[in-house]
């Protein structure tokens, strides 16, 4: 007696390996760019809500005769005397912080949407670091480093490679993107110049992402953006001093 033939039929292994992995989820490429753009509006708004509440708690303890001290983010409101002796004034003693956003062409008032962009990039460059990392051997340079920047980093963020790496090989890395995708739909009906100033808060979280990464592989790095041409952008990578 023959035993009965099976009904079913093997299933092949790749098959069982696109059963296993499931289906790509794919998106539209541009989602994620106007996904950003309305990042930076709603944390512009957001900062100078909180901005102007910290303000307006500061000026309480100041008009009840009590002494603030003075913030990382900088110097406390003066009293209301201080106000008429300093109109026209500007304070001398300028911040580290409102230096460096002077440097990229931002007012004032941008200041906490560049230190919250900044810091939101710094974590997300350093979980890509670690994530692309993981199967990697150790980098035997800093050039080694700045490599990996350009090329895996870069590719994995923005879908393609660094046009050009300059160095002083004094701990000073310019890393130009001609056509750079964050800032790529940046426009403006006020001018180029309007679209220039805008997009230079755009780049601001890929900055983070730059140094966040180099943070997470040891490096303390400095990370200044700088637009001249849309949608050209340059990122100057300032190192200390032996590192």
């Amino acid at each position: 007696m023959n035993p009965r033939p099976s009904t079913s039929t093997p299933i092949p292994m790749a098959n069982l390996n696109a059963l296993s992995e499931g289906s790509p989820r794919l998106i539209d490429g541009a989602a994620l760019d106007y996904l950003t753009i309305e990042l930076v509006n709603t944390l512009r708004a957001s900062s100078a809500l909180a901005t102007a509440r910290i303000k307006a708690v500061e000026q309480e303890l100041l008009d009840a005769g009590l002494t603030i001290s003075q913030s990382p983010s900088g110097p406390p409101l003066p009293s209301k005397k201080e106000k008429g002796d300093l109109a026209g004034h500007r304070d001398s003693t300028t911040s580290l912080v409102s230096l460096k956003g002077s440097k990229l062409g931002l007012d004032e008032e941008d200041e906490p949407l560049r230190l919250r962009l900044e810091a939101i990039g710094m974590h997300v460059g350093a979980n890509i670091c670690e994530r692309l990392c993981r199967d990697r051997g150790l980098f035997t340079d800093t050039l080694d480093m700045i490599k990996f920047i350009c090329k895996d980093l870069w590719a994995t963020c923005w879908d393609k490679q660094v046009d050009n790496l300059r160095t002083n090989h004094r701990g000073v890395y310019v890393l130009q993107d001609n056509s750079f995708k964050p800032i790529a739909r940046i426009s403006s009906w006020e001018g180029r110049p309007e679209s220039i100033r805008r997009a230079r808060l755009y780049a601001i979280l890929p900055a983070g992402i730059i140094r966040g990464a180099l943070a997470r592989l040891g490096l303390n790095a400095t990370v200044t953006p700088e637009i001249t041409t849309l949608p050209q952008c340059t990122f100057q990578v300032k190192l200390p001093k032996g590192a």
